[in-house]
């Protein structure tokens, strides 16, 4: 009987996959653009989403009312020193 030899197993136990590679990793899609492709790509989407009538800027009070809110919730019912006191 014909024992495999190094190279034929080794071949077989070598991934090819680029997941299984360890240690690198391609970069793709917005990773390989530059900041500058990026950005101009990202700034068309912007104005062709308010172009549409899809876009939405926040006024001031609606700002405010957010803020409040997320400020609410970080806390977790938690009161104020003042309150406690």
């Amino acid at each position: 009987m014909a024992t495999p030899t190094m190279s034929t197993a080794s071949a077989a136990k070598n991934p090819t996959r680029p997941a299984n590679r360890v240690g690198t990793k391609s970069r793709r899609g917005f990773a390989a653009m530059s900041p500058e492709t990026q950005r101009r790509i990202a700034s068309e989407g912007g104005k062709a989403s308010h172009a549409s009538g899809r876009g939405h800027r926040f006024s001031a009070d609606e700002a405010r009312d957010a803020g409040r809110k997320g400020g609410l919730v970080s806390r977790r019912g938690k009161t104020t020193n003042a309150k406690q006191q």
